[in-house]
């Protein structure tokens, strides 16, 4: 069974924090998304080439469109109006930009980072290539442990992903990941960050609020 957090979004904050950083991670705590965005912002020279995963959070805080406002060069390969030659030549120069922008499926209390995805490009990017790697995440992801990782994989971000994407998959109508053999499947790796990759400049920002899937 798992258990429903109930604590107060400071106090998960302050635990994901503390346990991140004690598994290498450098992180940190903030409130609200406006305080997320000026960290992240903060940390990225203006002559940076900034690479963005598949990311409702990303997406929500409207990062790319001020990133690319303020000169830029923006790897967005869900950007409306590109086409999926230019979506792919993004996927690929997301591997080796200067900084990777990307949200999580889950953190765990003990510090752990947990996605699933369906081309792999973005764990690719987060685990090692780019300059340096942000993770921006509301703490509608922190959960307890591993097991209750999966579940909310399986129960919430699955589900609502394959809506957002248009995928004729299974939990769309289910609600819940029923482990299908769709050809149209998206949750095809799943990568556990037990500890920051030891070459990865990798920076966590949990949000005191729900952001994304």
């Amino acid at each position: 069974m798992i258990e429903m957090i109930t604590k107060t979004p400071e106090v998960l904050g302050a635990e994901a924090v503390a346990a991140l950083k004690v598994n290498r991670f450098e992180a940190e705590y903030v409130s609200g998304g406006h305080e997320a965005v000026r960290q992240v912002l903060s940390m990225i020279p203006e002559d940076a080439t900034v690479g963005i995963g598949g990311s409702k959070t990303i997406e929500s805080l409207g990062l790319a469109e001020l990133l690319r406002d303020r000169g830029n060069k923006v790897l967005w390969h869900n950007e409306p109006g590109i086409t999926p030659e230019q979506s792919a030549a993004y996927r690929h120069g997301q591997l080796s930009c200067d900084v990777f922008l990307t949200s999580a499926n889950a953190i765990t209390l003990k510090g752990e980072i947990v996605n699933r995805d369906g081309v792999g490009n973005r764990v690719a990017a987060m685990i090692f290539g780019p300059k340096k790697v942000i993770v921006v995440a509301g703490v509608n992801k922190l959960v307890d442990n591993l097991d209750a990782a999966e579940f909310r994989i399986r129960t919430i971000a699955a589900p609502l992903n394959n809506k957002r994407l248009n995928r004729p998959n299974p939990c769309v109508k289910t609600g819940v990941c029923t482990d299908c053999s769709s050809p149209t499947r998206i949750c095809n790796v799943t990568t556990i960050l037990n500890k920051k990759p030891s070459l990865t400049d990798m920076t966590v920002l949990i949000v005191g609020e729900e952001l994304g899937f």
